[in-house]
């Protein structure tokens, strides 16, 4: 058995998890808070996609993460394993957790139509815990 090739699936596979959920959250927020402002008779703002579309991001970072893995000559197996398992594992609850910061967006955009910068501030700063992440375990892998 290759545990680094096990690693290079967790990598992808737990930070794609992670994007499926984040995703799914925003976008069921986005279409609750359309629905209301159709009902009240508000414009419904088109930025909700991009809510809903942030966590995506995370899968990316996962699949670099995995070819990082992959690209390493001689790498120790455990390394591999453990920077894929708790590497995709931080990437992924990070888009889990910024879908979910994404739905409040979306829920606050449709009620007031404000806060718009704000609330991109706030699904960065998730995005930011996968970007350190990603850093770190390349760090560790090199």
């Amino acid at each position: 058995m290759n545990l680094a090739l096990l690693g290079m699936a967790a990598a992808l596979g737990l930070s794609a998890t992670g994007s499926a959920f984040g995703a799914g959250f925003a976008g069921m927020a986005s279409v609750g808070a359309w629905k209301k402002c159709y009902a009240s008779g508000k414009p419904a703002p088109f930025i909700m996609i991009a809510f809903t579309g942030a966590p995506l991001t995370q899968t990316i970072y996962g699949f670099l993460l995995m070819n990082f893995i992959k690209g390493v000559e001689n790498i120790d197996p455990g390394l591999a394993l453990g920077c894929g398992i708790f590497g995709g594992l931080a990437i992924g609850m990070s888009a889990l957790f910024q879908g979910k910061c994404a739905a409040a967006s979306a829920d606050a955009l449709g009620a007031t139509g404000k806060g718009t910068a704000n609330y991109f501030i706030v699904i960065g700063i998730a995005e930011t815990v996968a970007l350190f992440t990603l850093v770190f375990c390349l760090l560790l892998l090199g």
